[in-house]
Formats: C-alpha cells, structure tokens, sequence
C-alpha cells in the first residue's frame, strides 16, 4: 500500500493532508524491524501494512488495519462524541484514533457501550462494526462485572430478587443477574450480559437500595489492568482479544 494511504487509513488526516506530511519530511518508517527510522518523502512509496512501524511528526505508531482498544473511564466523563455536560472520554485518545476513516459519516473509534458519567472502569472501543455489535449486542449474552458499593447493607433477599429478576419500568419482561457476589457489608460484584440505560443502577433500586458508587471491572474473560490508571487506554492485544471470544 502507498505510504500515503497507510497514513490516511490510519487517521492522520485526508490524503492531501497526509501526502504534505510525507512530502515535508515530517513521516519516516522503520523497516525491517530496524531500530532506525528512514525518512520517507515519497507519498506514492510502496510499504507492506504487517508489522509496520511509523514516526510521523516525531510520535511512534504502530500500523493496526483495526483499532481496538481498552481505556480506563475515569468519572465525571460522558461516552459520547458530543457530551452534554461533562467531558468526552474520546478527548483522553490521540486525534488519530477519532479521525481514522470509516463509513458515512462516522469516523474514529467508537465506544462499545456507555457507562454513565459517574461511572468508572473498562471500556471498550473500536472501528470494527461487526467486534462493536458483537459485545454490545444483549443476544450474544457477554458478561460484564460492576462493583457495586451501595448506600445500605445488601440484604440477602436483596441478592435472591437480583438473581430471580426484577421488573423495570420500561420492560415487562424480568431482568436478573447472571451473578451477584457479596465482598462486603454495602459491596458487590454484579454481573450482567445486558446493557440496558442505568441498569444497575435500577436494578439496585428495584430492590431496595441504591447505588453509592459503580465501576466495570471486567467484560467477558477481559479484566481492566490493574496499572491502566484512570484516563489511560491501550491497544487491545491477540491475547485480550481471544478473552474476549
């Protein structure tokens, strides 16, 4: 593929924008598996994609044909592209990650999912249309883990009701817990293959109590690292793919 159009795929900017990089000299490639970078000023030069390392206006980058990604949400961020009243979290990623080409008019990665603004933990975030309806969708039934502090003692009734199902009000249809783990007199861990909007929140209050703090620790085999602090991401690797499955 033309250097050029590896760097728009990646979300360096249009493909005049990326042809002016190259031609000022501001791209350089590291080939081989080279320590050293070498300058490339030719917007038509040929590259293979695979393993391709890039240094484009002195910032490393990884060639990824797909984007994904795990981030860390800290609180009081919104998971959307025009927030309402709080930060996006797409402002914690570099431009290239919400610029890379996709189709219509949406481009950048996209969040799996929301969490609510005061809401922290793992998220995920994609350009792969088929990888982002896959774990958001409630028929593939992938587990997501939340811990829970709530502001009352958790009743064991309380935990019965969670398991059983419990009626929202916008759903006839019960809605139970895949699991629910008591770590403390006002913690737990609750587990959920659905999404919908504030579910633990009203599952909670369902019930009885009500939620005081929540954080997503876990999707699928997935755990959120333990050094991945708030507000970082990182590139999903083969292995945190395959937990994913």
């Amino acid at each position: 593929m033309q250097i050029q159009e590896i760097l728009y795929s990646q979300g360096f900017g249009t493909r005049r924008v990326c042809a002016g990089l190259i031609q000022q000299g501001l791209v350089a490639v590291y080939q081989n598996g080279s320590r050293e970078s070498a300058v490339c000023t030719d917007a038509a030069a040929e590259f293979e994609e695979e393993g391709l390392m890039l240094r484009v206006q002195g910032v490393d980058w990884a060639y990824h044909a797909k984007a994904y990604l795990m981030l860390h949400k800290p609180a009081g961020t919104e998971c959307s592209q025009r927030p309402s009243a709080y930060p996006s979290i797409y402002t914690l990623l570099p431009a290239p990650l919400r610029q890379r080409p996709g189709k219509g008019a949406v481009n950048g990665v996209q969040a799996v999912g929301r969490l609510d603004q005061d809401t922290t933990g793992l998220v995920l975030l994609s350009d792969d249309g088929q990888f982002i309806h896959r774990m958001s969708s409630p028929k593939k039934y992938v587990p997501k883990v939340y811990e829970v502090t709530t502001k009352h003692a958790v009743e064991a009734v309380q935990v019965e009701r969670l398991l059983s199902g419990v009626v929202l009000d916008d759903d006839p249809l019960p809605v139970r817990a895949a699991a629910c783990v008591l770590k403390g007199e006002r913690q737990m861990d609750l587990t959920l293959t659905g999404g919908k909007y504030h579910q633990v929140k009203r599952m909670v209050a369902a019930v009885g109590n009500r939620v005081e703090a929540l954080h997503r620790s876990r999707i699928g085999g997935l755990a959120l690292p333990e050094d991945l602090q708030p507000g970082q991401w990182r590139w999903l690797n083969e292995e945190d793919l395959a937990l994913l499955k």
